[in-house]
């Protein structure tokens, strides 16, 4: 295939003809504009110019596969990569008192998880803070998520003997000296230039489980095999990862993706059900349109350059699945050929009531997740602790037969006794790890474990107990959330899906 002149590329710059240079070959694609998960902006923007760099924050390179037949245009000669374009850069408003320029203060100088916020937001740039913190409407979600937990207060015991304390747990067998794990988080790519890789250096030099997602920027093999070559390197507590599973829409490519993890060595699917669609990302819509402005957008519908965040395979930041990524219509049905597909746990990620909770365990599912995705899906979603506390109200039978886990809203170790006291496996715990990442790397999410393993050593020994299996329901104080409580007036696993 002939090489590719750079100033011929330099010319397909817009809308009509879009040409990129990727990894030293040149691709069309202009076909493909309107079904980029990560909408047609980014791609507009960095329309006739070497795009390597800005493509590998979102994605593996192989997502090239993904592209229409006939895109790859061949080399570029080198001779000529001067001529392409540069990026197109976007709008954006005044800096704030975090965007101004700053030295970063030293890791250490972070003592509690809501610190690496603010170190995050000074090291980022705007789009990726937005990715990172923007949550559904106008924050309803995420605001619930956060406050719950400082509406449940601890009922401590005096006078006891907690000079050692052990907060060992196992997750589905898998032992880690701590109750909690890494909550999986797409794209970091955008984040931290080592992305996934240093989430995990991080979570084995601490002995911490982490899931996975689906949407990565690298890819699931590179991740499981960086996990394997740390784990060689460190004499700690061994860990486990667990795979994040998007179901796409198309069955062989659901079924591919779920080999890829089986291959890889992941020990658990955590299938993710609670995005049929994409909730309403609010500050991530007005950036979107300040850069689709930038490229000019603004003629076209809004709904050809708006873009939400998670993908099957080929993750964006702040990006809207391709049609069949995400599928509106999965039902419980679906959980029968994912069993035949993968033997190990599976876990429900995203249950949101106790109907559900009941309904797992009758389909013999090994764990559930309550999660309303970091409050990023539906507006006014009920906090993971209120989903809890509803499912040990109306089916208390499922705790103890199925792995209960929590994610949102987490910020202290003494949340995570909360949850264990109310009979949850374990916490996932996502935001303080991925700003940690972003300002200081795989350090930073070994300082996130510190911090929330000596908090919750400290709650542990002031709450009067000096192991997990000692935890009891009593030992917190839950009344305000159980005077909000949704109370039917009948309760049935068998009511309207």
């Amino acid at each position: 295939m002939a090489q590719v002149d750079g100033a011929e590329v330099a010319q397909h710059n817009t809308k009509k003809s879009c040409w990129i240079v990727l990894d030293s070959r040149v691709y069309d694609v202009t076909s493909f504009l309107l079904d980029h998960p990560g909408g047609a902006v980014v791609l507009l923007k960095n329309a006739g110019t070497d795009a390597t760099t800005e493509f590998k924050k979102y994605h593996p390179l192989t997502y090239v596969k993904q592209l229409p037949a006939g895109s790859d245009l061949g080399p570029i000669n080198p001779n000529t990569r001067t001529k392409l374009n540069k990026p197109k850069e976007s709008t954006r408003p005044p800096a704030d008192e975090f965007e101004a320029e700053k030295q970063i203060p030293h890791v250490s100088l972070c003592v509690s998880c809501p610190d690496f916020e603010k170190v995050a937001k000074s090291v980022l740039p705007r789009k990726s803070y937005t990715y990172a913190s923007t949550s559904a409407n106008y924050g309803l979600s995420l605001k619930g998520n956060l406050e719950d937990w400082g509406r449940i207060t601890f009922r401590p015991r005096i006078l006891r003997n907690v000079g050692d304390v052990d907060a060992r747990r196992k997750i589905f067998g898998y032992s880690s000296p701590h109750p909690f794990y890494i909550s999986p988080m797409g794209t970091l790519g955008a984040i931290h230039s080592e992305a996934e890789l240093d989430v995990v250096r991080g979570a084995v030099r601490k002995g911490v489980h982490a899931v996975v997602s689906t949407a990565s920027t690298r890819s699931t093999a590179q991740i499981a095999d960086c996990h394997k070559e740390e784990l060689q390197r460190c004499k700690g507590s061994p860990t486990e990862l667990f795979f994040q599973y998007y179901m796409p829409v198309d069955r062989t490519k659901a079924i591919e993706l779920i080999h890829i993890a089986k291959q890889a060595g992941y020990k658990g699917l955590w299938i993710t059900v609670d995005t049929p669609v994409l909730g309403k990302r609010t500050t991530d819509r007005v950036l979107q349109a300040e850069e689709a402005l930038a490229v000019g957008m603004d003629e076209e519908p809004a709904s050809t350059w708006e873009t939400g965040e998670d993908n099957a395979f080929a993750p964006a930041m702040g990006g809207r699945p391709g049609a069949g990524q995400l599928s509106p219509h999965t039902t419980w049905e679906d959980l029968v050929w994912v069993r035949k597909e993968w033997k190990g746990p599976i876990v429900l990620k995203g249950v949101q009531c106790a109907e559900d909770a009941k309904l797992a365990l009758e389909y013999g599912l090994d764990g559930i997740l309550l999660s309303n995705h970091g409050g990023r899906q539906l507006h006014t979603a009920p906090s993971s602790l209120m989903t809890l506390l509803e499912i040990k109200t109306y089916c208390p039978e499922v705790i103890g037969k199925l792995e209960i886990f929590l994610d949102g809203g987490l910020r202290d170790g003494a949340d995570v006794l909360k949850a264990l006291c109310l009979g949850a496996t374990a916490v996932g715990v996502g935001r303080p790890y991925l700003y940690a990442l972003a300002a200081y790397g795989a350090k930073g999410v070994e300082r996130v474990t510190d911090i929330l393993a000596e908090e919750l050593a400290q709650g542990m020994r002031l709450l009067g107990v000096t192991s997990l299996d000692q935890l009891r329901p009593e030992m917190v104080n839950a009344s305000r959330l159980l005077n909000e409580m949704w109370r039917p007036d009948s309760f049935s696993t068998r009511s309207k899906l």
